[in-house]
């Protein structure tokens, strides 16, 4: 996304309002390429841009200003600085160091907070206190519960009882907290195999193979997928573990338009009929790497269109379901299932256990010739440490139980759930008259806020009411366009929403950050 823009943003989807049939609150939709309808993000109001701009401009004077007066003595440095290396140039002076001088540590009380309870549809938060504007803190030793709007904990499996974590304290008997080894050595357990036949049939491969963190699922594997002579085509607002692991292949990388078909075909029909630069040899192969649903836009990936693409000009494609898989279409199995689209499709299917299974690490699942080649090749088969039991025992009984594999409901209910929430609260927020990103069936709601003093604000007045929420600004998203990231959960009752809802109504008249001008278009 190119920093700073204010034009209309336009993300297509197969459907353009969430659930309003089924049991389990999820519609159907079509597949055909010329009946799916576009989606109108709302653009950022002319003056509101012009405003942040400005609000950049003085901090970064004022900002400047300060490292002068801090140079020649006249304020007292607190930043960190590198010690024994006279004469040489210092290894971290860059733009983000400035950033993190005269910005980050005067918000970072407002995220990054301790917490000492279960992640649930509400959390306990350690109270602190800094009399240095931040650079330190002080814990006086209370906490405060809040409703928990920032974690990824979507069907509310992170819990501490219950069935997921009966199986995770059994496997510790059994196995221990760890095996010391990886996957190549002594580090594949039977519960292992166990889960990675799993994982395959849940979203549709014939293979999977499990790791034990997600972020290196995808930059310790894209290396041995691709490599010099291929061609990666990446949308741009791909997560940083898609980027660097594009980036250590050696690939060529090209960026298209998010969710445009039309920047994505035009790279594709260019990329193929000139083939490579200089010597316009055809490229080995195409990837394109895609999520299923975008962490920070709540944007669902435009899946018929991309499939049709790669189809039409023989690519391979890599679909990144982190915040899809679990917590998207009937049955939770992902935006393939949302769209109705075949796995058969998807040459490869990465997804993460941080979010919807309430555990840790990642999965690829592609062909099995696929995978075999992973196995003998990922770094993180041959030097990390393989994905502990506990954990491993958490991913097979929520993923069971979503299946319905243990003979209840709870699984589909939990599902059910989740839909309703994100349709409710969206619903709400947009009649409030905020401007809200991504799709209605996205559990992941940004709350566009724009200017970084407001932004700041509305975090420390929601956890005055008693709500933890994410703010979110440069330069995990673009310059102008800092948000409230807010994540939803199926352990939110109706109630714990109509709080979170309350004091964001509240909170967005207090600040004057409701900019949308879709209701006083609609009130006239």
């Amino acid at each position: 996304m190119v920093a700073g823009t204010y034009a209309t943003r336009r993300v297509q989807h197969s459907m353009k309002n969430g659930f309003p049939k089924g049991s389990n609150g999820f519609a159907s939709h079509r597949r055909e390429l010329n009946t799916e309808l576009e989606e109108d993000l709302e653009e950022t109001p002319l003056f509101i841009a012009v405003m942040t701009y400005l609000s950049y401009f003085f901090l970064i004077i004022f900002g400047y200003m300060r490292d002068f007066m801090r140079k020649y003595g006249l304020e007292k440095s607190k930043s960190v600085k590198e010690t024994g290396n006279q004469g040489f140039v210092p290894l971290y002076s860059d733009f983000e160091s400035f950033y993190t001088r005269n910005l980050y540590t005067r918000v970072r009380d407002c995220f990054n907070r301790p917490i000492c309870s279960v992640p649930g549809g509400e959390v306990a938060l350690v109270d602190r206190e800094s009399e240095d504007w931040n650079w330190t803190f002080r814990y006086p030793g209370t906490t405060t519960k809040t409703v928990n709007l920032a974690s990824y904990n979507y069907l509310g499996f992170a819990e501490n009882s219950g069935p997921c974590a009966d199986a995770a304290e059994q496997a510790v008997r059994e196995y221990g907290i760890a095996g010391c080894s990886s996957r190549h050595e002594y580090g594949t357990l039977d519960i292992h195999n166990e889960l990675e036949a799993l994982v395959a049939k849940f979203v549709g491969k014939p293979a999977a193979m499990v790791f034990g963190m997600g972020f290196a699922t995808n930059s310790s594997n894209i290396p041995i997928l691709v490599g010099k002579g291929d061609l990666i085509i990446s949308d741009e607002l791909n997560h940083t573990s898609l980027i660097l692991g594009a980036r250590l292949s050696g690939a060529k990388i090209k960026v298209f338009k998010h969710n445009d078909m039309t920047s994505l075909e035009k790279i594709l029909h260019e990329s193929v009929s000139q083939g490579q630069p200089i010597t316009h040899r055809a490229w080995k192969k195409i990837l394109i790497i895609v999520e299923g649903v975008y962490s920070m836009e709540g944007s669902l990936a435009k899946l018929p269109g991309i499939v049709a693409l790669k189809k039409k000009y023989k690519a391979y494609l890599y679909l990144d379901e982190a915040h899809s898989i679990g917590a998207m279409g009937p049955s939770g199995r992902g935006v393939t299932e949302y769209f109705g689209v075949d796995p058969a499709d998807v040459d490869i299917m990465m997804g993460t256990f941080t979010k919807s299974f309430g555990a840790a690490g990642g999965y690829i699942a592609a062909s099995q010739e696929i995978i075999d080649h992973i196995k003998g090749s990922s770094h993180s088969a041959a030097y990390a440490s393989f994905m502990s039991p506990p954990v491993v025992m958490q991913i097979i009984s929520s993923m069971k139980i979503i299946m319905g594999e243990d003979g209840t409901s709870k699984g589909k209910q939990r599902l059910t759930r989740l839909a309703q929430n994100c349709k409710y609260f969206r619903q709400k927020l947009k009649k409030m008259g905020y401007i809200v990103y991504g799709h209605d069936a996205s559990a992941v709601v940004p709350i566009l806020l724009y200017m970084p003093a407001k932004t700041v604000a509305f975090s420390r007045e929601m956890l005055k009411r008693g709500v933890a929420v994410v703010i979110v600004g440069f330069p995990a998203t673009s310059l102008i366009e800092a948000r409230a990231r807010i994540c939803l959960s199926a352990s939110h009752t109706t109630e714990m929403l109509d709080k979170a809802l309350n004091a964001i109504d509240e909170v967005g008249d207090i600040l004057r950050v409701k900019y949308s001008r879709r209701k006083k278009n609609a009130k006239s």
